[in-house]
């Protein structure tokens, strides 16, 4: 009797707080989805959490014993654009290739339930919200996106020195990590071109597609009565996501299988998936 106790005792809160969840959003007029890396773990996208599971990952940076602050940062384009490129060329192709799983169209759904709609706030760079068929005119990428490139001086400061990476085709050394033939080039000045994401100890990051992105954000927010937050996969490492819906101050749910805890109680956490987490909410409503 003992040994069956604890499963089902949390089998009975995890339902309880499904329960919980659905009724948020029974009562949403406007839902805010904010976004982590954890999200595409269901699409079979690498977690990068740790060193070992980026290493796991890119093997060519373990053996080269680079973290993964080494290669995400601005000087790695400096000191070898070639290794840089080999691992954002890499990801970019990635990207375009991966499908976005069915929490996707599950939260599409969910919005279609909203009287004033959602909207998107991501830390994301992958672009998979647009790729399955969200508004992009609802969609905050915080930290860029890397289906967009800038300069990495920069040369420009203006909206044009932000353009499509569309025509970009990576060839990519996968063992070594290495970018194949010449790297992307700025087209105003020549120099070395990079992805338009906010990097570690980045100062040279242009960020005004980002910066519309959130007016636009706060604009629909500021629309909504009742609005709730759906978190997921937002982890701790990069806090980002995590305090911006906490900021907020009003009812959030938050989904992540590692750190599920809330502080505030109107809040819920489900220690589970993106899926299984939105299949199990969708068959309460």
């Amino acid at each position: 009797m003992t040994a069956n106790f604890a499963p089902a005792h949390e089998t009975a809160l995890l339902n309880a707080a499904l329960d919980r969840a659905a009724d948020l959003i029974g009562q949403a007029e406007g839902l805010l989805i904010t976004v982590g890396a954890g999200m595409g773990v269901d699409s079979g996208l690498p977690d990068f959490r740790g060193t070992q599971g980026f290493w796991r990952a890119y093997p060519a940076l373990g053996r080269a014993g680079m973290a993964f602050e080494d290669i995400a940062c601005p000087d790695s384009f400096h000191r070898d654009p070639q290794l840089a490129w080999g691992f954002y060329g890499h990801r970019l192709a990635l990207y375009r290739e991966t499908e976005p799983h069915r929490g996707f169209s599950i939260l599409q759904d969910l919005l279609a339930r909203m009287p004033e709609g959602g909207f998107v706030f991501t830390s994301n760079v992958d672009g998979q919200f647009q790729k399955a068929g969200f508004d992009s005119s609802r969609i905050c990428e915080v930290h860029g996106s890397i289906h967009h490139l800038q300069c990495c001086r920069p040369c420009e400061s203006n909206d044009e020195a932000i353009w499509w990476a569309a025509h970009l085709r990576p060839e990519i050394d996968t063992g070594n990590c290495r970018w194949l033939g010449e790297v992307p080039h700025c087209p105003a000045c020549g120099g070395v071109a990079r992805p338009n994401i906010l990097m570690f100890g980045d100062g040279a990051w242009l960020g005004q597609r980002s910066r519309a992105q959130q007016m636009r954000l706060e604009s629909w927010r500021r629309s909504v009565d009742r609005l709730l937050v759906l978190e997921l996969g937002a982890g701790l490492a990069v806090p980002t996501v995590r305090w911006f819906g906490e900021s907020l101050g009003v009812p959030l749910i938050r989904i992540n299988p590692r750190d599920a805890e809330t502080a505030s109680s109107q809040a819920v956490g489900l220690p589970l998936g993106a899926v299984a987490a939105l299949t199990a909410i969708e068959a309460r409503l």
